[in-house]
C-alpha cells in the first residue's frame, strides 16, 4: 500500500517547483521532504526526480503519477460534497482569501450576512493575492478564493482547480475636480492621447490592463507617475500630475477632490474575476451557500456585474 502522505509531498514539490518549496509549504524540514520522496520512489520502483544543475525536476514517471493523484484528489472532493449535501444547512469551517479590495467591498460584507442567514457556518477572511491565493488552495488552508484573472494564473485546464468567473470590474478615467473633462460622464480615451498619466509600476496588472487599454485606443500613454497603491494613484491625480484609469471598486479617499469618469465603449478597460475553489470543491454546500451570498455582494455593488455572454477579452 503506498503512504498517500508521500504522495501529497510528491504532489507540493510538482506546485511549488524545489523539495524546498514543498518543505515550506507543508511544514516539514527539505531533508524529510526528500526522504518521502526516497522511500516514495522506492515503493515503486521507479525515479521520481531528477538532478538538474544545483536543483531536481520530475521524472517522466512521476509527471503519470501527478496526473493521478490530482485525479483521486478531486474525486475524493466530490465524495465529500456529496456526504455534506445529506447534512442539510450548511455548517463547518470554511476559509476564503482574496485581494484587498474585493474584501473591503465584497467579502467582508458577505461574512457578516453569512452570520445572518447561515449561523452554523464559521467563515474565516484572509488577504491574499491571486499567486498565494492559489498556493493557500492547494495547501488546504483556504477553501475558497476571490482572485483577478490573469495570464500568471494556472491556466483553465489545470485539473486541480475550479474557477469561476463572478463579475466584470470596468477602468474609470480618474482627474481632479478642476480639470476640464471633470463634469463630463462618459469619455472617449482617443481624446486623452496628450494627457500625463499615473500608471502601476513595471510588471503590475493594472500597468499591463491601461497599457493594453491605451494601445488600443491608438497611443502610448506618457507616464508622470508610477505607484503600487490606488490611494497613492489617487493622491498623485488629486494633485495634478496626471490621469488615472482606476477600477470602479475601489473606493477612492473621500478627502480628495476627484471626478470618475466611465470610459466609452469600445476601449473600455475591465478586470475579470473569478472564484476559485480545488477540483471538486465547488460542489460543497457551504461552498454554494457563499458563493449564492457572493452573487448578492456583486448585484448590490455600483456599477460591476456578471459577465456578459458576448464581452471581448482585454487581457493583455
Amino acid at each position: 500500500m503506498i503512504d498517500l502522505r508521500r504522495l501529497h509531498v510528491l504532489r507540493a514539490i510538482a506546485h511549488h517547483g524545489t523539495v524546498s518549496g514543498a518543505a515550506k509549504a507543508l511544514h516539514m524540514s527539505t531533508s524529510a521532504a526528500s526522504q518521502q520522496i526516497r522511500l516514495l520512489s522506492k515503493d515503486l520502483g521507479v525515479p521520481l526526480l531528477e538532478p538538474v544543475g544545483r536543483g531536481v525536476r520530475l521524472s517522466s514517471a512521476a509527471q503519470i503519477l501527478i496526473a493521478h493523484i490530482d485525479a483521486i484528489e478531486a474525486m475524493w472532493r466530490l465524495a465529500e460534497a456529496e456526504l455534506q449535501a445529506t447534512e442539510g444547512e450548511p455548517s463547518g469551517l470554511l476559509r476564503l482569501c482574496g485581494f484587498p479590495t474585493a474584501i473591503a467591498t465584497l467579502l467582508a460584507p458577505l461574512v457578516d450576512a453569512a452570520r445572518k442567514r447561515h449561523p452554523a457556518l464559521e467563515l474565516r477572511l484572509r488577504e491574499a493575492e491571486a499567486a498565494e491565493s492559489f498556493d493557500l488552495l492547494f495547501a488546504g488552508d483556504a477553501d475558497l478564493a476571490l482572485v483577478e484573472a490573469t495570464p500568471d494564473n494556472p491556466p483553465p485546464e489545470d485539473i486541480r482547480f475550479d474557477a469561476q468567473t463572478v463579475f466584470t470590474d470596468p477602468f474609470d478615467l480618474v482627474v481632479p475636480g478642476d480639470h476640464p473633462s471633470a463634469d463630463a460622464e462618459v469619455i472617449d480615451l482617443r481624446d486623452l492621447e496628450r494627457e500625463p498619466w499615473i500608471l502601476g509600476v513595471p510588471g503590475s496588472i493594472h500597468r499591463r490592463h491601461v497599457l493594453t487599454a491605451c494601445s488600443n485606443a491608438g497611443f502610448r500613454p506618457t507616464v508622470t507617475g508610477e505607484a503600487r497603491e490606488w490611494n497613492v494613484i489617487a493622491v498623485m491625480v488629486a494633485h495634478h500630475m496626471g490621469v488615472a484609469l482606476i477600477p470602479r471598486l475601489v473606493d477612492l479617499p473621500h478627502h480628495l477632490d476627484l471626478h470618475r469618469i466611465a470610459v466609452a465603449d469600445p476601449f473600455t478597460p475591465f478586470r475579470h474575476f473569478q472564484a476559485v475553489t480545488l477540483r471538486g470543491g465547488s460542489r460543497r454546500p457551504a461552498v454554494a451557500a457563499v458563493m449564492e451570498l457572493l452573487d448578492e455582494q456583486v448585484r448590490a455593488a455600483e456599477g460591476i456585474g456578471p459577465l456578459p455572454e458576448d464581452l471581448p477579452d482585454q487581457q493583455p
